[in-house]
């Protein structure tokens, strides 16, 4: 598959990029991508969430009234899980949610992924682009030369480019990774995924 390369002014470069057949043209498999979404999303997932159980809430230490004679149930603490305050029964205690995907499902899930985006034209390739500083003002006015501003937005990057990273910080809906990092959530989680020039080749070397 060829696609045009964009100028940063929305216009054509005059050159077409050839995208691999087996990375922007496979057949997508959507149980590998809900595994890796399902994946991506458990590992993301702290963990820390804790209550208190009866033996961990203060308080509690004498009998509220005598066993007998009162006419009500008895009780031997106000912190039964059963008073308002008590300990909570089978309550949440921290632990990991990590998920492991094998190699091969990775890279199929991103695959599929990529395939998606190629086959509903919300891929574009746009010629390499960098800032001396961070100038939100600058990026704003890339994405509408590309006519996508407003949109959900994924710009892949070949190596660290702080400045264009720390450009995207101030503008919503835009997030910018250099091409090892994106996942296949990332990857699907936009409206229109943007790769600069050097980032296709840099997605082939990942794959290889």
């Amino acid at each position: 598959m060829k696609v045009d390369v964009l100028k940063i002014d929305g216009s054509k470069a005059g050159e077409k990029i050839e995208l691999e057949k087996d990375i922007f043209e496979v057949e997508p498999n959507d149980h590998v991508i809900y595994l890796a979404v399902k994946a991506y999303l458990a590992n993301q997932r702290q963990g820390t969430h804790k209550a208190k159980e009866r033996s961990e809430v203060r308080g509690g230490g004498r009998k509220p009234w005598r066993q007998k004679g009162r006419g009500t149930a008895r009780a031997g603490t106000i912190r039964s899980p059963l008073w308002v305050g008590g300990g909570t029964i089978f309550g949440p205690k921290p632990h990991k949610y990590t998920q492991k995907l094998n190699k091969k499902v990775k890279q199929l899930a991103r695959k599929s992924a990529l395939s998606i985006k190629a086959k509903n034209n919300q891929l574009l390739v746009v010629e390499d682009f960098d800032f001396e500083t961070p100038k939100t003002k600058q990026l704003v006015d890339i994405l509408n030369a590309l006519d996508v501003a407003g949109k959900k937005a994924l710009i892949l990057t070949n190596g660290t480019k702080n400045n264009v990273f720390r450009s995207s910080k101030n503008i919503e809906k835009v997030k910018v990774l250099e091409t090892y990092k994106a996942s296949a959530y990332d990857l699907l989680n936009n409206q229109v995924l943007i790769l600069q020039k050097s980032a296709v080749e840099d997605i082939k070397n990942t794959f290889n």
